[in-house]
């Protein structure tokens, strides 16, 4: 039964699955790459590229990239920090040329396409115009020109989706990620409809831990409810403690934490005269941090994401824990290799979903693992607007009069916008909530569930919880002994 109706995240799915299930029996090798190309292809006839071969040579990068290995050289990788990765042989699927002329052209008297064109690209053939791609620098004055609406331009879902411009091609035509522009958003992975562009893979090394014994410690972000069917937070917990992992601890802890510090930074920014955006969202960091670096200076708040609170509060109760994220961002994986994280690990929910299964451990069936629950805001951490309510929780609770404008952006266009309104000084609130994402965390590159049917089965979940405050939760989690500021 496949978990996706997109071929290419089932591929994606099935080579993480047999690649976890060989680790945790022992049984990885360097001819695993091949071997895994023949067993998920083996017939002799193409369904999804022009031959079998080039669907096999997709298999073997997806494979490499699942071992943490450079997709194209199957060495080890050098630059961990830059996480999407192109696969090269799933990418010349896409279309050549974003101006193309369709069968719509009347080859018309008027001749607008030829006459807007500055290049002289374009002539008239003998049965429609016709472009001469090397003249064409891609303006699409033509386009806007034709009356007939003859000509296309179709942008490459990757180029479309990306932010901050960071993708361009080759002169094989073969997209590069420009990795000093590059936020690690996961937003063109997610958008590819050939699975061309992917995510490293810590899950080898993960495995490879708790087979050797170590203490490692599963921390769960709060999008995780609903992603495994109707299976609850406690019976997710279980499921995780079952394939090895010391202990499983829910995220929205720490959101509670970052809930209390990032409202105290409100107050003190307040004060001073300063607006502040919040940091929870590593791509909104990594946006700010690179793209608009008086902004991150000056009004990016300082305080840790609910990951890094959580990992440094399990490492001060005990050092020699080693910790692994489960999450739905792929930029959550480059914050991890930031100083002072100390979380060692980061595992995305398809490949939670692929250990889970090569284990033959389904959630819906586990008993359930109870214990002290975190609030409803910090699990609501998992959707826009969430950390905005959050902190206003903390001003209710803390008595705060003053008035608290926020603003939502939704999804990195939308951060983008607000970012720049903040560094010209003309942002209406003084507090910015950015998430990547459109919809929150529920909406990551790497979910397994659609965000509408998660959301509904997370409210479901939650509505059965005893309603607490953020300062009770701390009664029972107290991060007053840990560091709560970013060290990057």
């Amino acid at each position: 039964m496949s978990m996706f109706q997109h071929e290419a995240k089932q591929f994606k799915f099935d080579v993480m699955r047999e690649v976890a299930k060989r680790c945790f029996e022992g049984k990885l090798n360097d001819n695993l790459p091949d071997e895994l190309a023949h067993l998920l292809i083996p017939t002799n006839t193409a369904y999804f590229r022009c031959c079998i071969y080039k669907e096999r040579e997709i298999i073997r990068e997806r494979t490499k990239i699942a071992c943490l290995k450079d997709p194209q050289t199957g060495k080890e990788v050098e630059n961990k920090k830059q996480i999407v990765r192109i696969l090269e042989p799933a990418c010349d699927g896409c279309t050549i040329h974003k101006i193309r002329i369709t069968d719509n052209c009347r080859k018309c008297m008027a001749k607008s396409c030829m006459s807007s064109c500055n290049f002289n690209a374009i002539t008239m053939g003998k049965e429609r115009a016709i472009i001469n791609y090397e003249k064409c620098r891609e303006c699409g004055a033509c386009a806007r020109n034709c009356q007939y609406n003859a000509i296309v331009v179709t942008e490459r879902p990757c180029v479309q989706k990306c932010p901050v411009d960071a993708i361009h091609w080759d002169e094989a035509h073969i997209a590069v990620i420009d990795e000093n522009k590059c936020i690690n958003c996961g937003q063109c992975e997610k958008a590819c409809p050939f699975g061309a562009i992917e995510d490293l893979s810590w899950m080898v090394p993960v495995i490879e831990d708790i087979k050797a014994g170590k203490k490692v410690i599963a921390t769960f972000a709060p999008s995780i409810q609903g992603q495994f069917d109707e299976a609850t937070i406690p019976q997710i917990k279980a499921s995780i403690k079952m394939l090895g992992f010391a202990d499983a601890v829910e995220v929205a802890v720490g959101a509670d934490a970052v809930s209390y510090y990032e409202f105290e930074e409100f107050v003190e920014k307040q004060e001073q005269g300063i607006n502040l955006t919040t940091s929870c969202c590593p791509a909104f960091l990594n946006m700010a941090r690179i793209h608009y670096p008086t902004v991150y200076q000056k009004n990016m708040s300082t305080t840790v994401s609910p990951m890094v609170a959580l990992a440094r509060y399990l490492k001060m109760k005990d050092p020699e824990v080693k910790v692994c994220f489960i999450g739905p961002c792929v930029a959550k994986k480059q914050e991890a290799q930031m100083p002072g994280t100390e979380t060692d690990y980061v595992l995305s929910y398809q490949e939670l979903a692929a250990m889970l299964v090569s284990q033959h451990i389904y959630p819906m069936e586990v008993e359930p693992d109870d214990g002290p629950v975190p609030t409803v805001f910090g699990r609501n951490f998992a959707v826009g607007t969430g950390v905005t309510k959050s902190v206003l929780q903390m001003a209710k609770e803390a008595g705060y009069e003053k008035p608290v404008k926020a603003v939502y952006a939704d999804g990195c266009m939308d951060c983008k916008k607000n970012l720049l309104l903040m560094k010209v000084g003309r942002l209406d609130a003084n507090l910015l909530e950015g998430m990547s994402c459109p919809g929150g965390c529920l909406n990551g590159p790497v979910v397994v569930e659609d965000i509408t049917v998660a959301r509904k089965r997370m409210v479901a979940e939650n509505a059965k919880e005893k309603p607490q405050t953020i300062k009770e939760s701390l009664t029972t989690f107290d991060f007053s002994q840990v560091d709560m500021h970013r060290k990057y």
